[in-house]
């Protein structure tokens, strides 16, 4: 994965979904300017092509409704571990999703 390393896995080239090798990342929190945030504070994850936005809609994060869910609470779940509070991850990314 290019850019800032990661805060949720040290395994950059496996899939975090799937275990096979990983063509991108995912960026946990995204959507209204959050994935430049989502970069800057390391919440993102390697990601296969399929896992990330080419397989079908249920075995995809992008346009599946739950999995993006999921994806923003894992990322709040892991700042508020990781870096700061929800108070600091309300202020930065503007809303709660826990």
């Amino acid at each position: 994965m290019a850019g800032t390393k990661s805060i949720i896995t040290d395994y950059k080239d496996i899939c975090f979904f799937c275990g096979k090798p990983a063509e991108c990342e995912h960026h946990l929190l995204f959507g209204n300017g959050t994935r430049k945030l989502a970069e800057e504070d390391g919440l993102k994850v390697p990601a296969c092509n399929q896992c990330h936005t080419l397989g079908t809609v249920t075995g995809r994060i992008h346009d599946n409704v739950m999995a993006e869910k999921l994806s923003k609470m894992l990322g709040q779940a892991v700042f508020e571990l990781e870096v700061g509070d929800r108070q600091d991850f309300m202020a930065r990314y503007g809303k709660s999703y826990l």
